[in-house]
């Protein structure tokens, strides 16, 4: 196994940029960020402008400081909107699950397509009524109802991942009906735009980087050129897709990333992001 790197003083780590080509214009705002950010994650950062010699061509510290800050302003954002979808989409299937199949009726594994690993499916439910028993409204059903669930309930403890996997496991035919009902698309398109948003999700809830990523999945239904495929400008459109309130969007979210990317402008490319130039035009509903 190689041997890992030794740990670094922020002297050491300026002087390791300053090797690269970094432009260090302000040593101590440059010390004071590395404190609060860490090196590590701020390298990450640099990537866009890191050449086959490994140097970064000139860069100045402060403009990937101000991407970085740009990029966590932007998780806010998306994470925001990605929560809205999280919850209209746990609302709609104990809605219509409830309604098909009744109660507890998730717990039948003919109400499921072929696939469904019932036996996974109740392990993580197990798993997720163990870790939130002292919740309250868990710790309710726990004692006065002998441990059943109804879905609207469980449902509550579901992560969007579950939620995803959940209507993926639908039987095709209900599938087909919540995609047209909900989103006016095909299931394969709405099955794509849940993975693709639960990426993101995860990403934005452990502060990860947006920025120059490369995503696991390319969603379904978008017109995306070769270097738009999984980038961060897929997922947006996803967001898009299946955010459930049009207006609200157009007013509040649209408007919030408009006045983000026109604040830092002058550091942020959009090629970086696969965004196309009439990006905002594209996303309004």
């Amino acid at each position: 196994m190689p041997q890992l790197k030794p740990p670094t003083t922020y002297e050491e780590q300026l002087q390791i940029l300053h090797q690269r080509g970094v432009r260090l214009e302000d040593s101590e705002r440059c010390r004071s960020v590395l404190a609060a950010v860490s090196y590590y994650r701020l390298t990450a950062y640099f990537l866009p402008f890191k050449k086959k010699d490994g140097g970064y061509n000139g860069v100045a510290f402060e403009r990937v400081y101000q991407i970085y800050e740009f990029d966590r302003k932007l998780r806010r954002i998306l994470f925001s909107a990605v929560e809205e979808i999280e919850v209209f989409l746990r609302a709609q299937l104990a809605y219509f699950h409830a309604h098909t199949y009744g109660a507890e009726g998730y717990k039948d594994p003919a109400n499921f397509s072929p696939r469904h690993d019932a036996e996974k499916f109740r392990a993580n439910i197990d798993r997720e009524i163990s870790s939130n028993r002292t919740v309250l409204f868990v710790k309710h059903h726990l004692e006065q109802y002998d441990g059943h669930f109804p879905i609207w309930v469980i449902m509550e403890l579901f992560s969007f991942g579950m939620l995803s996997r959940f209507f993926s496991d639908l039987k095709p035919s209900d599938q087909k009906r919540l995609s047209r009902a909900l989103y006016q698309a095909s299931t394969k398109e709405v099955r794509s735009w849940l993975r693709c948003c639960t990426d993101l999700r995860n990403i934005c809830a452990h502060y990860g980087r947006l920025y120059y990523r490369i995503f696991p999945a390319t969603p379904a239904g978008f017109d995306l050129k070769p270097a738009q495929q999984c980038r961060l400008w897929g997922a947006v459109l996803s967001v898009r897709a299946l955010y459930p309130d049009a207006q609200k969007w157009n007013t509040e979210i649209l408007p919030a990333m408009e006045a983000l990317f026109e604040e830092y402008k002058q550091e942020i490319d959009l090629y970086h992001l696969a965004f196309p130039k009439d990006w905002s035009d594209q996303l309004f509903r």
